[in-house]
């Protein structure tokens, strides 16, 4: 995995997504999706190597049911139906966690290495819900911030990256981007707005 641009969930995307054939809108997907995949397998509790695992096998899988998926906001999202597959995925790397490897015999001094089952978070105090929605936001800004970073002049989005990104001081921005206080404020008044308004235009565009 060597690219983490994430696009909005568009209907136009899915919709193309029946395409085996499309490699650039494949790579599109996998560019919009990984990392949110990658996070949340990750936050259930798998190993980098198993995280990995999962965001293929779920691509894979997305591949094949790709078809069976019509928008219908009454019977569910996009959102919902990658998040049922990843779970399934998670869930497969859990399983193949082989008993002999995850609870041990006896070793040499009479003690017994825990199940790996005992070590996965606790079904009752983790939400796989609530990390898919985290994960989710995460990625709606950073798709946002990347098409923001697009359409402003550098030197202001570099303003608003030290400013409101970073946290420093404006006195500090100034200084250091040599601009007056006022263009640090204009910056952020209009960086700000934009993203803002790419952000709600990237809800309103979910499947």
């Amino acid at each position: 995995m060597t690219r983490a641009t994430f696009l909005a969930t568009r209907r136009s995307l899915v919709e193309r997504l029946g395409d085996w054939g499309d490699q650039k809108r494949w790579q599109e997907f996998f560019d919009a999706y990984w990392k949110l995949i990658h996070g949340a397998a990750r936050k259930a509790g798998l190993t980098e190597t198993e995280a990995q695992e999962v965001v293929q096998e779920t691509l894979i899988t997305v591949a094949k049911k790709i078809e069976q998926l019509k928008y219908d906001p009454a019977i569910g999202s996009f959102k919902g139906w990658l998040l049922n597959i990843t779970r399934w995925r998670i869930g497969d790397q859990f399983r193949k966690r082989k008993p002999a490897q995850v609870s041990s015999r006896s070793t040499s001094r009479g003690t017994r290495r825990t199940a790996t089952i005992e070590r996965l978070p606790d079904a009752a105090e983790f939400n796989f819900d609530a990390v898919w929605d985290e994960e989710w936001r995460k990625n709606l800004l950073r798709t946002a911030t990347e098409r923001v970073k697009k359409k402003v002049d550098p030197k202001q989005y570099q303003i608003f990256d030290c400013y409101v990104l970073k946290q420093w001081p404006a006195r500090k921005v100034a200084d250091e981007l040599r601009v007056s206080i006022a263009q640090v404020y204009l910056a952020k008044h209009r960086v700000s707005s934009l993203l803002k308004k790419e952000i709600g235009s990237l809800e309103r565009a979910r499947p």
